[in-house]
């Protein structure tokens, strides 16, 4: 990776590192973006007892891991790796692929100028990285019309990043999955039932039946936050319109 962060990380960031070293009791790891040391004592590595460390990491190797502890003065960074599941593993390689293909981009933009990639990068990291989070939420939202980077960056270059971005970045989507189980003894439950999951997907949700009483719902978004604040509006009107018809109404979420 190309970015290089200042500094030392945050206590309770993830950060993606590069087994270096393997002992006894401990690991030592590269933080990628950091460019800085950190260890991995044998109790972090994962659950339960460990006869050889080497079952789990070699060196070379990329993992995804938690910052515990740091100690700035002595340069120390402690970490753990069992204490990341899935879903955060998944989140921070997400994060770093798509700063990678923020990076091809600049890359392929040097090439065609005839310039430093790195010398370029740091040109238009220094600008956007004040205003945006990452390069990739930079491009993401030139991708979408939402920002012009002629307002941060020289003009040609902003055009020449947004002609790139437009081909290479395609505005994503999120999902939301889960089912309601629905249960009512009134004589009119079929006509309940209807009118609840008509308001469902009068709120732009997709309704399937599932069968036994259960639907199955899709919500899908142009982020999450946008995802899960859709989900709570059409959570709160099922169980506020099943409270009121006497219903039982549960929404068990799907996890990817």
């Amino acid at each position: 990776m190309l970015l290089k962060k200042e500094g030392f990380p945050q206590e309770d960031e993830f950060v993606l590192c590069t087994v270096t070293n393997i002992q006894y009791h401990s690991v030592f790891v590269q933080l990628d973006e950091y460019g800085k040391t950190g260890l991995i004592h044998i109790s972090e590595i994962s659950p339960g007892r460990i006869r050889n460390i080497r079952d789990f990491v070699t060196e070379g190797k990329k993992v995804v891991c938690k910052i515990l502890q740091v100690n700035s003065e002595k340069g120390h960074i402690d970490l753990s790796l069992r204490r990341v599941n899935e879903a955060q593993k998944r989140e921070k390689l997400n994060q770093v692929k798509k700063e990678q293909l923020a990076e091809k981009i600049i890359e392929n933009i040097a090439k065609a100028r005839g310039e430093s990639v790195i010398a370029l990068y740091q040109k238009i990291s220094e600008k956007l990285l004040q205003k945006f989070p990452s390069l990739f939420d930079a491009f993401e939202k030139v991708s979408t019309g939402a920002v012009d980077l002629s307002d941060v960056l020289d003009k040609k270059i902003a055009k020449e990043i947004a002609d790139v971005v437009k081909a290479r970045i395609k505005p994503t989507e999120v999902k939301i999955k889960g089912d309601i189980a629905l249960t009512t003894y009134s004589e009119n439950g079929i006509g309940l039932v209807k009118e609840m999951l008509g308001k469902v997907e009068e709120q732009g949700a997709v309704v399937k039946y599932k069968g036994a009483g259960t639907y199955h719902v899709e919500i899908t978004a142009k982020d999450y936050k946008s995802a899960e604040k859709m989900l709570k509006k059409i959570t709160d009107h099922i169980h506020a319109f099943a409270e009121k018809n006497k219903m039982t109404a549960q929404f068990a979420r799907q996890e990817e």
